[in-house]
């Protein structure tokens, strides 16, 4: 009976000590998987904090320099005086434009960028970069230099560039190339505003 006790015993120990074993093993799976947890969540929110900062570059990049280009050259004494019909929009409502035109520009080629367009169509960077140094050219050749009908090449050259942006950002992501279109009402009126100066 003793023996009997003896292996009951053994056997009741052997079932206790799998189970710390199984229940340790449980433990450190847990606390991997909590680690594992705590690391994605921080990376997820470093990513995130990187593409905030660079939407925030994406946008504050050229509006700034749009602001800039209307500060110095963005006022016409002819432009200002001259009869207007209804269809050729006021110098504020122009810049207004010019500066939503800019934000739409520098948000859609954040998209482009955010899903690696640049990097696999590089033709888009260098169309974003042809479309701001257009529109950025204009102020200063049409309203302080007065050369209206190179102003109005540079519009046509803009209007060509912002199809072939709309067409290459749509190909990486449909919204980026949507968010081209109202630029391109944009440089309708741009071009309309500058018809009427040069035949003024």
């Amino acid at each position: 009976m003793a023996s009997q006790e003896l292996k009951h015993r053994t056997k009741g120990g052997q079932e206790e000590e799998e189970k710390e074993v199984i229940q340790t093993a449980e433990r450190k799976d847990t606390d991997e998987n909590t680690k594992m947890d705590r690391s994605s969540k921080t990376t997820r929110r470093q990513k995130a904090k990187r593409g905030l900062k660079s939407l925030g570059i994406a946008l504050t990049l050229p509006l700034l320099l749009t602001l800039l280009d209307i500060s110095f050259f963005g006022s016409s004494y002819q432009y200002v005086s001259m009869e207007k019909p209804f269809w050729i929009p006021r110098l504020w409502a122009l810049h207004l434009a010019c500066l939503g035109s800019a934000f739409l520009m520098g948000l859609s080629a954040w998209l482009v960028w955010a899903d690696g367009g640049f990097h696999r169509q590089p033709m888009a960077m260098l169309l974003y970069l042809s479309q701001l140094g257009l529109s950025l050219a204009w102020d200063p050749v049409v309203f302080k230099v007065g050369a209206t009908k190179i102003g109005l090449v540079l519009c046509m050259a803009l209007f060509g560039v912002l199809i072939a942006c709309a067409r290459t950002f749509k190909s990486v992501n449909p919204i980026a190339g949507d968010l081209v279109k109202p630029c391109l009402g944009w440089a309708v009126l741009l071009s309309l505003a500058n018809l009427k100066l040069v035949y003024h």
